[in-house]
């Protein structure tokens, strides 16, 4: 008999309710608007997870984690009223670099939006890439899924 063991990655989860800022004049959500959320979930995510928050990491570090790739396919409309549930997943860890896989799903579990996205580690005033610390890095693997 084969011992067959699966590591299933853990997930960052989280509800967005759907406000009238979000929306345009036909009540769906305007674009822009999931970018918005996207930062928002990954600054939640920083704070719970990684045990940085963006105050730390901005201020007090004076490190900036940046979005420098975002590919995104927007399957459905979301409508003022409804509730999000956002999950991020960990997909690559670079040696500064951060690839996340985002889903906005309706309350049908349905996808509303996928996103691929990678943050880069820097250092604000120097303005170049610097290596992910190695406590940021331990709590990062603990997240990644497959490529």
């Amino acid at each position: 008999m084969t011992d067959v063991s699966t590591v299933h990655a853990r997930t960052y989860q989280t509800e967005i309710p759907i406000r009238f800022t979000h929306c345009d004049p036909a009540g769906i959500v305007f674009y822009p608007r999931y970018f918005e959320m996207f930062n928002d979930l990954v600054e939640d995510w920083c704070r719970d997870v990684l045990h940085y928050s963006f105050p730390d990491i901005i201020n007090r570090k004076g490190w900036g984690l940046p979005t420098v790739r975002l590919e995104v396919d927007f399957i459905a409309v979301s409508t003022f009223g409804e509730v999000l549930t956002a999950t991020l997943q960990v997909r690559k860890v670079g040696k500064s670099s951060i690839g996340l896989e985002i889903v906005l799903a309706g309350p049908a579990q349905d996808t509303r939006v996928h996103a691929n996205v990678v943050l880069v580690l820097i250092d604000r005033k120097a303005g170049k890439a610097i290596p992910l610390p190695q406590d940021m890095r331990a709590n990062l693997l603990e997240f990644k899924g497959p490529e």
